[in-house]
């Protein structure tokens, strides 16, 4: 077995391909940027990009199977005509000209990392989001994922290739980026934050989970054609996270009172309404459906995830001062 990695540089990448190496299974990275020290015990395949038009074919030689991380992410102030249009490019063309190659090239599987955005943004009271929900994509990154996915089922009937599909909710662990990184940075800097009222529930997966949910749905006879949402099956509202995260990191949450609606109209105001939605909401899965297929079960519990999660963070700040 050979397994390619694209996005190998990424946050979930560079922890995939270790485990991988860790393994014994032989890795090949494809990466547009330089390549970094965690990916010294990998064969490298540099591309240019990922779109319609990306060769593929010298890269996939001897590769059996490939997890497809990279793709166009969340854009902070898209400036694009057409945002919808521009995720297509990557996330949707992109993916189907990936998978094409690899069926004609004789890979037998590709993984898909989709997004939990397929189901849709939140959830409410009990309900858990699950597989067999109707999509309901509610922006521009959300729609690409979900057009992915169907055009890699269409390469699936016409070719064989195995498709299997994941949908995480949001990705935490070392390194993390973006919303949880700035997160950290204010718990580090002890700045009150105003949610001691939310009561809100939300599904988390650790990096080092989804990794180990990865492999197994690389390997897996069961996994072909199956679409399985992970997480850490432990829901966990935004104050109770960010109380373990200070604790981690050694510095109190420092939290205090104030109506979540009210909240939610400073956001309206400043122009952060999701941010503080992300704060605010619930947003569940049910993950019950790789548990019973391929019998996976978490390495880590949320507590132990995060628990790393903040002591890690707190070297990185510390090295940075």
């Amino acid at each position: 077995m050979k397994i390619m990695v694209t996005g190998a540089n990424g946050f979930v990448g560079r922890v995939l391909c270790s485990e991988l190496v860790k393994r014994g299974v032989p890795v090949c990275a494809a990466l547009r940027a330089e390549v970094s020290s965690d990916l010294a015990c990998c064969d490298v395949i540099r591309i240019s990009g990922i779109n319609s038009n990306t060769e593929w074919r010298d890269s996939l030689q001897e590769v059996t199977t490939v997890v497809h991380l990279a793709a166009r992410v969340h854009v902070m102030h898209d400036d694009a005509i057409d945002p919808v249009e521009e995720f297509r490019k990557v996330n949707v063309a992109g993916t189907e000209r990936l998978a094409r190659s690899a069926a004609a090239s004789g890979v037998k599987r590709l993984v898909y990392v989709s997004s939990i955005k397929v189901n849709g943004e939140a959830t409410s009271g009990e309900t858990k989001f699950t597989e067999s929900d109707v999509p309901s994509p509610q922006d521009p990154y959300g729609i690409s994922k979900m057009e992915a996915e169907l055009a890699l089922h269409r390469v699936a009937a016409e070719t064989g290739l195995e498709i299997v599909i994941v949908r995480p909710p949001l990705v935490y662990g070392a390194g993390v980026k973006g919303n949880f990184a700035q997160i950290l940075k204010v718990l580090d800097k002890g700045i009150p934050l105003p949610l001691a009222s939310v009561h809100n529930q939300r599904s988390l997966v650790y990096v080092e989970n989804l990794v180990d949910a990865l492999i197994l749905c690389a390997t897996h006879p069961v996994a072909a054609g199956q679409t399985y949402l992970v997480s850490d099956g432990e829901d966990v509202s935004t104050p109770a996270l960010l109380r373990q995260l200070g604790a981690a990191m050694g510095h109190p949450a420092r939290l205090f009172s104030c109506p979540p609606a009210l909240l939610r109209v400073a956001g309206r105001m400043i122009g952060k309404s999701d941010q503080i939605e992300r704060l605010l909401g619930s947003l569940r899965v049910n993950s019950g459906k790789i548990r019973c297929d391929l019998n996976w079960r978490p390495p880590y519990t949320l507590s132990g995830g995060v628990k790393n999660t903040g002591a890690s963070a707190r070297r990185i700040i510390k090295s940075e001062q």
